[in-house]
């Protein structure tokens, strides 16, 4: 087809403007999974009252009338993780090691949700030893990132134990916990899971929180 003179002003005019503007953004978001902006902050049960969690796997499942707080939003990579620490007195330091295994550790895992409260581990940090940083706030940058995917967990894994617990919150703020239904008062017993492993998350903590967050590349354009 044969363009008129005008036409071909108008053509070219269009392409200048094509050309000028600018292209569609597709650059990856930070989002910090578990960040409850307009909720108050929570602390740590210690050293007054000592809570800890112990050797399982948990994930928050509500913080007052919030629920899905430690659900990945998007598709993307966990590329540091974020625990508050209360700071036990010498005598509860002891008793826990004394009981739970050891010194103080814990990682994070990222569970893949399914029916009746079951959920598969697919993968996990490395588990960090958190003794050096009782009583502080502390971010373990991950050396090799974890693949998540919209809908996935991310979960709080302690092998040992961790005085990372608040309590004494409201009936509404609760936390879920890897243990059999009939056996959600013993916390002794190894319940933390490795990847691949599948359980289901029976065991509800109501008036707690777990302080931990993990820190969210996304993928560029979701």
């Amino acid at each position: 087809m044969f363009n008129s003179p005008v036409n071909l002003k108008k053509t070219a005019a269009l392409v200048a403007v094509a050309l000028l503007a600018p292209a569609a953004s597709a650059e990856a978001k930070i989002i910090e999974i578990g960040q409850v902006p307009d909720v108050a902050a929570a602390t740590p049960s210690c050293p007054r009252t000592c809570n800890a969690v112990s050797r399982t796997t948990g994930y928050q499942a509500k913080i007052g009338p919030k629920r899905g707080i430690f659900t990945v939003p998007q598709d993307g990579r966990i590329v540091a993780w974020t625990i508050q620490l209360a700071k036990p007195g010498p005598s509860q330091i002891k008793f826990f090691e004394d009981n739970l295994g050891g010194e103080p550790s814990a990682g994070i895992s990222i569970l893949r949700p399914g029916k009746k409260l079951f959920s598969r581990t697919i993968r996990s940090s490395p588990v960090y030893k958190l003794k050096p940083f009782l009583g502080k706030t502390v971010q373990f940058p991950l050396s090799r990132s974890l693949v998540v995917h919209k809908g996935e967990l991310v979960g709080l894994n302690v092998p040992t134990w961790a005085p990372a617990l608040a309590v004494g919150l409201g009936g509404d703020t609760s936390w879920r916990a890897s243990r059999a239904q009939d056996r959600c008062r013993d916390t002794q017993t190894q319940t933390a899971q490795d990847p691949g492993q599948v359980t289901q998350y029976r065991c509800l903590y109501r008036t707690a929180r777990l302080l931990y967050s993990a820190t969210l590349v996304t993928a560029p354009g979701t």
